[in-house]
């Protein structure tokens, strides 16, 4: 199996300019080639380039601009143009299934953020020495970095990566291992129902509660948005240093809050996998459920609109996103997947309407958020507790039907 490690590094000043204009001309790098593909289509007669012609072009961009393009990686860089290639084959694919396409964008000096090495010893090489006490990643054209090594890497190092997150600087790696061994059975199977006013609800009664990261940070956010767009009124050249540490606020708070949602992301989904040897969950579609309504026209004014409940569904959609389930749900299934335990997706239709008594069916039995009331039968209980019981019963004939 793949492990990734995600390490912080230590560069010195001139590393870090180093690591600055390594990423700088790997942006251009990827833009120059859009701008190839752009214009080819454009004006050749709708011609396809693809990887492999900008790729052979390589050997000839980094003999004419030796300074800027020949002194990195010539695999970091074919890695580049790969994941440009990734980026039109999504949009195609998007085009053809009926969704909105979004053309491959021309990216900025900070939308640029990510180097990949596709092999160890090939422009990079992870120095981690047993007799060193200093663990250090060495790049082509920057040098050898200290790595702040928190745990030690198991199996064969395979990829590596650089990654700048605001001031900081990570170097990512991806370890080919032996599966480890599984955790021992406990025996127990449980359901989980994802929500907002509790994060998660197990079919045993048991209900986590939300964090809402983001609905805490929101007032420093807003403050440190608002300092930040005073200064962005001002020209780009005559921007100062008040400009720089007021961006780096902003990016700080919203670092804190996306550490916080992943530190409760992994302890959650550690303490269940810990727990359950068969876990059941709903497959919400979160792209979709966090989509603005649509807009509803006024009949009798043009140009008009009726109300549509916008501005409703924006704050829910806030919480969605703000609850991170997608981040929670990534999380669980790769813990699952080293515990050895059995994760299954179910169909969340009825799961939160259906009786686990007597299997009635009706919107009217959850006469409200948090009550559910059977108005077949007359059971009562917790909602979201009865939409985790509904989900782990499907979850369970799921796993017990035979294979297509």
């Amino acid at each position: 199996m793949i492990r990734a490690y995600k390490f912080l590094m230590r560069p010195t000043m001139g590393q870090r300019i180093a690591l600055s204009e390594m990423l700088r001309d790997h942006c251009s790098l990827y833009n120059g080639a859009l701008q190839e593909r752009r214009d080819a289509y454009r004006h050749a007669s709708k011609t396809k380039v693809r990887y492999g012609q900008q790729s052979g072009q390589l050997k000839e961009i980094r003999a004419f601009d030796p300074e800027r393009q020949g002194r990195w990686s010539f695999s970091s860089q074919q890695a580049t143009l790969r994941r440009l290639d990734k980026a039109f084959a999504a949009f195609f694919r998007r085009l053809r299934s009926g969704v909105t396409p979004g053309y491959p964008r021309f990216r900025g000096a900070t939308w640029f953020d990510t180097i990949d090495f596709p092999k160890d010893g090939d422009g990079c090489r992870w120095d981690s020495t047993p007799h060193d006490p200093v663990t250090r990643v060495r790049f082509q054209g920057v040098g050898h970095i200290k790595v702040n090594q928190h745990r030690p890497v198991v199996g064969k190092v395979k990829t590596v990566s650089v990654k700048r997150e605001g001031k900081r600087w990570y170097v990512v790696l991806t370890a080919e291992q032996a599966k480890p061994d599984p955790l021992p059975t406990t025996g127990s199977a449980v359901g989980v129902d994802m929500g907002i006013t509790h994060f998660l609800a197990s079919s045993d009664g048991e209900f986590i509660p939300n964090p809402r990261h983001g609905q805490k940070a929101a007032a420093k956010i807003e403050t440190a948005q608002k300092a930040l767009s005073r200064f962005g009124r001002v020209r780009r050249d005559k921007r100062t240093s008040h400009h720089r540490r007021a961006v780096q606020k902003v990016a700080d708070l919203h670092r804190k809050v996306r550490r916080q949602r992943l530190d409760h992301a992994h302890k959650t989904a550690l303490a269940l996998v810990r727990k359950h040897d068969f876990i059941a969950h709903e497959d919400l579609k979160i792209r979709s459920m966090v989509k603005a309504p649509a807009p509803k026209p006024a009949p009798d004014r043009p140009g008009g609109f009726l109300p549509n409940g916008a501005s409703a569904k924006a704050g829910l959609n806030r919480s969605i996103s703000d609850s991170g389930w997608g981040v929670f749900l990534t999380i669980l299934h790769a813990k699952a997947e080293s515990a050895g335990r059995e994760v299954i997706v179910v169909d969340p239709r009825n799961t939160s309407r259906t009786c686990p008594q007597c299997g009635h069916v009706d919107k009217e039995n959850r006469p409200s958020q948090e009550r559910f009331a059977c108005v077949s039968c007359g059971h009562v209980a917790h909602a979201d507790t009865v939409g985790a019981l509904n989900v782990l019963r499907a979850g369970l004939v799921r796993r017990e039907a035979p294979a297509a």
